[in-house]
């Protein structure tokens, strides 16, 4: 089961982190990759890491927010493994966001504007990039990687971020309406504490349920059942990912 043999997966984001969790769980389906970051040598590294294990896999930098960019890439793409059946809207954090945990009230529209650029206007163009040809040919998966901040108010400073996420889990429920009938299903993560940073294991023990911080393999396996044929009857669904730290 869950088999993405035949299928070409691009990640954006996928440098290092969640995104590169999310790259390797789809190369050990089957999956040939495309590993985006936009620091061309994270994108090597990677995709070196995967292809040193036995995976077809191509590493290209991009920013996801330049349109013209993204079909440079798409271009290689192409040239290289194939049209894109498999997209994981993973990018989501933008260059210095560790001095952007602003509070509302001290923030200005600048540090608005490159959060929706990055997590709604991104997602839209590589999406709409993408999905054209999914749609010709009658196959394709969309997953967003969001976050459970949009769900969740916290008082660290994340309503520039809450709100753009927020923003793509709007745009990913429109979309798969418009898209199930031509084989195409869009859905998204919703992730809660992760591993990515200090402390984050000491606050989910204390949170959670299950009392650890999740992982990129636990990301990488949610991706792959939504990208794979299994998840056929699957579309406009959000799927938390957070220890049991919130179950609404």
């Amino acid at each position: 089961m869950f088999s993405l043999a035949g299928r070409v997966a691009l990640v954006t984001g996928a440098g290092r982190g969640m995104g590169f969790g999310v790259a390797q769980a789809l190369a050990e389906q089957g999956a040939a990759l495309v590993v985006n970051d936009i620091d061309a040598g994270r994108a090597r590294e990677a995709a070196g890491e995967l292809s040193a294990r036995g995976h077809r896999a191509l590493g290209l930098a991009c920013d996801v927010t330049d349109r013209a960019a993204i079909d440079r890439m798409l271009m290689l793409v192409e040239e290289g493994l194939g049209p894109v059946d498999i997209l994981v809207n993973n990018a989501g954090l933008p260059a210095g966001w560790q001095a952007d945990n602003l509070k509302f009230a001290q923030s200005r529209p600048e540090h608005w504007q490159r959060y929706v650029e990055l997590n709604l206007y991104g997602v839209m163009q590589m999406t709409q990039a993408v999905l054209p040809g999914m749609i010709a040919r009658g196959h394709g998966r969309v997953v967003i990687v969001s976050s459970e901040s949009w769900r969740m108010g916290t008082d660290m400073g994340l309503a520039a971020y809450a709100a753009s996420k927020a923003g793509a889990i709007g745009f990913m429920r429109q979309l798969a309406a418009e898209t199930g009938r031509q084989g195409v299903t869009v859905n998204a993560v919703s992730l809660g504490t992760m591993n990515n940073w200090e402390g984050s294991e000491a606050l989910a023990a204390r949170i959670n349920p299950v009392p650890r911080a999740g992982s990129p393999r636990d990301v990488g396996a949610a991706c792959a059942y939504l990208a794979s044929d299994e998840a056929s009857w699957v579309t406009g669904q959000l799927l938390p990912l957070n220890g049991g730290s919130l179950m609404a």
